[in-house]
């Protein structure tokens, strides 16, 4: 079935490379993972198209960057008033190839909009210092000017909002930006290029090259020079391999990686407000976000009332296409993401824990999985141990505080914690105990332009969003002067 779109030049099909819209020799399927039909075909770009688009950004850095940052911002502000005049029709596309609810996509094109929004007008802000010298002679001036060229790397599960948390910063800042988008999402990153033509971004400043070749093209962008920052969101072992690749060059690098994030229910918490917040904590995107509640940790006092609510809440939860209205759950992008849910689930399930809701395929079939809830479960399971990416809420009994912080912190990721409690004392314990970038505490909402996004230990280095999200793409420069007094 065709896509229904009020503007059908957002439907690009072709890669944006240096300025000029460009067909491939071949190309790719994108598909539907909620229908497994084919939405279209993208061009099955190069590294050789990637270093194109690496040697006009360089020539494009110099004009780009010269540009004051109030004009810079003008033209990012377009870009982002075009994106949420076109918020229906880039909901639907990005619906369409990567398959969460379309309520889900329509708040994430509004998030990617802010990410360019704020960053065009906190470039304005990018403050140097005069610091005042240890001689008379002498005066000490500290600027801030941007990286270069930069290269993105982006991930299937945010195909907006992944891209405008990078792209905001760098062009805000004054670099360029080369952008391989996944393969699984191509054209809402396509759709963003049109809307940035339109706003009037320059030629070569912003490139977006499509194709399959992760390895090929990803090395391009870590291995090529004239690129002084990478910027990457995805796994892990994907991260230590790209830190490899730009060591090189001693390239600046953004990781945004893997989670596993803990949600802790304390005694003393509002149960039906934790239920609600673990429901957007662990389902949005059926599950499939880095800053999924990973593992639930109740205290045991409240198990029996939290339990029940929690898996009745999650048994009642929608699954279905993405198009169709009041789905909450929409497919797993694809095969592999399914097979991995289905033996953590199985291998928790022979280890001894028990199923309060789900636990299967989904009766529409495809990648589609139901809500589920497990109890009892247990050290030792994959389910606690590595990032599942569904729609499975695995439950941990625990008793005390420091048994649960030690709990939480027992992984080697970083990223995102949650927890529920009224007690202020405990509060601040928690928070300051928890081996991680972002928490939650009483919210499963986390994530705004405002504050700064990003983790410790293996999930990666780094911050977007936030004041401090303009440093990455920034290096500090130290002037002293000798006036001659």
């Amino acid at each position: 079935m065709p896509l229904q779109l009020n503007d059908h030049g957002l439907l690009e099909c072709r890669a944006f490379v240096a300025g000029r819209w460009r067909e491939g020799v071949r190309t790719f399927a994108v598909i539907n993972p909620a229908t497994n039909e084919e939405i279209a075909r993208v061009p099955e770009m190069t590294p050789a198209d990637v270093r194109s688009a690496i040697d006009a950004a360089y020539l494009a850095q110099k004009a780009w960057g010269s540009l004051s940052s109030k004009e810079r911002g003008a033209i990012l502000l377009r870009w982002q008033a075009l994106m949420l005049e076109n918020a229906e029709d880039l909901a639907r596309i990005l619906t369409a190839e990567m398959g969460k609810p379309l309520a889900e996509a329509r708040g994430e094109i509004v998030y990617g909009a802010s990410f360019i929004q704020w960053f065009a007008e906190e470039a304005r802000r990018a403050y140097g210092d005069v610091i005042p010298p240890p001689q008379s002679d002498r005066r000490i001036i500290v600027l801030k000017q941007p990286v270069g060229v930069v290269g993105s790397i982006t991930p299937w599960n945010f195909p907006n909002a992944m891209i405008a948390r990078k792209v905001g910063p760098a062009l805000a800042s004054g670099c360029t930006f080369v952008s391989r988008p996944s393969e699984k999402t191509p054209l809402s990153a396509l759709a963003m290029a049109v809307l940035a033509e339109r706003a009037g971004i320059p030629e070569g400043v912003l490139s977006f090259v499509t194709g399959t070749d992760a390895e090929g093209l990803g090395l391009e962008l870590c291995t090529n020079p004239k690129v002084r920052k990478v910027t990457f969101t995805g796994s892990t072992e994907v991260g230590r391999i790209l830190w490899r690749q730009c060591a090189h060059d001693i390239k600046k690098l953004s990781l945004e990686l893997g989670g596993n994030a803990p949600f802790i229910v304390f005694d003393d918490a509002d149960i039906d407000k934790a239920v609600e917040g673990a429901l957007i904590a662990k389902y949005r995107n059926s599950g499939q976000t880095c800053v999924c509640a990973n593992r639930i940790y109740v205290q045991r006092g409240i198990l029996d009332a939290f339990a029940p609510k929690f898996a009745a809440a999650s048994a009642a939860l929608k699954v279905g296409d993405g198009m169709a209205p009041g789905t909450a759950i929409g497919p797993l992008v694809d095969a592999q993401g399914l097979a991995k849910v289905e033996d953590h689930v199985e291998d928790a399930l022979v280890k001894g824990a028990r199923l309060l809701t789900g636990g299967r395929r989904s009766s529409l079939g495809g990648t589609f999985y139901e809500p589920t809830v497990l109890v009892d479960v247990k050290s030792g399971m994959k389910i606690l141990a590595e990032e599942t990416f569904g729609p499975v809420a695995p439950i941990v009994v625990f008793d005390s505080i420091d048994e649960v912080i030690a709990l939480a912190n027992d992984t080697e990721f970083g990223l995102a914690s949650y927890f529920y409690t009224r007690d202020l004392r405990r509060t601040w314990k928690v928070a300051e105990a928890l081996e991680c970038g972002i928490i939650g505490i009483n919210t499963g909402l986390i994530s705004t332009a405002e504050a700064p996004f990003g983790g410790t230990k293996s999930s990666g280095i780094g911050r977007e969003g936030s004041k401090y999200g303009l440093d990455d793409y920034m290096e500090t420069k130290y002037l002293c002067m000798d006036i001659g007094v």
